[in-house]
């Protein structure tokens, strides 16, 4: 996976001067909102305060899983035998659980949802024991990840997220929980957004026909459904944290995530997550621009007279509710463009804007490299050049 260290140093809170309701006061000690389609932070508080994250600690233990799949070394449909240490019983006091234990097999996908929904930590042990020899050793990979990650603040002791020594801020999450949506956007709809889940079923006990015992427990979190456009992601509660929430949702081509640590109760982190996501819906939208391809531009001394460029960044950006229509473009090139050229060197730039004025530039880079040319090729590039200038 790609680094997202650069994104990390890159990208800022997002603010207008006007045009932006005031956003709401929170009960919470930390929270972020991101525009997920451009990694821009449009609220702040205390975004870099170190909190466990408790049960949001198993999105990452999804992660890996999910990664295990994507690269063929494992199936979401294998069938897999909880090992003791994942058995419900043997889980610390006052753990959520799917409720694994002795002669149950299960597939990968329904210990994904017993992570997912009812936010097992038997579930997150079994996923653990899959994918590595010990739950330490799987802890050990995802710290790793988050490092690979440029999460240089999120670290990992355990899978569940019990441990008050898992450690992360809102706005490392909110990055990691952009870099997951991007990797596994189909697990909203497979995992996240699902209201309830169900187990163990007969077909996960040895003996169907005795009493299978069927727990069904619903998703906890409280927005599905109650906020239009949620479908995902996570909550978590230890006691050392407060209550968590990882949450997306997406109106009109506009996603947000929002991340808030530390609220004081299950109903104050409900009500912060509804009043953030309302806000930012209210606020501020994404746009993507529509623009023609661009043609190649001339170069000179180089072996090729023109080179084809392309952009240098993402077009696409968050702008406050009620900017960014009837969009024009206006591209100003670098004069003359001289050989060599390595691939990605800036030529230029666009600048959009809006009635009231410029929103977003991007700048114009080369697509290709441009090797200089021969001598003669050279002279007589010189020569125009000169010319040229001359009659300018």
């Amino acid at each position: 996976m790609k680094k997202i260290v650069a994104g990390l140093l890159s990208l800022v809170l997002f603010v207008f001067s006007a045009g932006a309701n005031s956003p709401p006061e929170l009960q919470s000690r930390a929270a972020v909102v991101m525009d997920a389609a451009t990694g821009t932070f449009v609220f702040l508080q205390n975004p870099d305060m170190e909190i466990p994250p408790a049960s949001l600690t198993k999105l990452m233990t999804m992660h890996l899983a999910l990664r295990e799949v994507a690269a063929g070394r494992a199936s979401l449909d294998e069938v897999i035998v909880p090992p003791p240490e994942s058995w419900a019983v043997n889980q610390p006091p006052r753990s959520s659980l799917m409720f694994l234990g002795p002669g149950q097999r299960l597939t990968l996908r329904e210990l994904l949802l017993g992570l997912s929904i009812p936010s097992g930590n038997d579930a997150a042990v079994a996923a653990a024991l899959r994918f590595a020899p010990s739950v330490p050793e799987f802890a050990s990979m995802m710290t790793r990840e988050a490092q690979a990650m440029g999460l240089t603040r999120t670290r990992f002791v355990e899978p569940s997220g019990i441990s008050e020594y898992n450690m992360t801020t809102a706005r490392e999450f909110a990055y990691f929980s952009r870099a997951y949506l991007a990797l596994w956007p189909e697990s909203l709809m497979a995992f996240h957004s699902l209201r309830e889940f169900s187990f163990p079923q007969g077909h996960n006990v040895a003996n169907p026909h005795g009493a299978v015992g069927t727990i069904t427990q619903m998703n906890r979190n409280s927005l599905l459904e109650v906020v239009k456009g949620v479908d995902g992601l996570r909550t978590g509660f230890i006691y050392a944290s407060g209550f968590n929430i990882s949450l997306t949702a997406e109106r009109n081509g506009t996603r947000f995530i929002a991340v808030i640590l530390g609220a004081p109760s299950e109903s104050s982190r409900h009500d912060d997550g509804r009043e953030l996501l309302e806000w930012a819906f209210d606020s501020y939208r994404t746009v993507r621009p529509q623009i023609a391809a661009l043609e190649p531009v001339r170069v000179w001394r180089g072996r090729e007279n023109y080179v084809p460029i392309g952009w240098g960044a993402p077009l696409e950006f968050t702008a406050a509710a009620g900017r960014g229509e009837a969009l024009t473009g206006h591209i100003e090139f670098q004069s003359p463009l001289v050989a060599p050229l390595p691939a990605g060197s800036p030529v230029g730039h666009i600048a959009l804007s809006d009635s009231l004025g410029e929103l977003h530039r991007v700048p114009v880079v080369t697509a290709r490299d441009v090797e200089r040319g021969g001598f003669f090729k050279r002279l007589f590039d010189s020569l125009r050049l000169f010319f040229a200038r001359g009659r300018g």
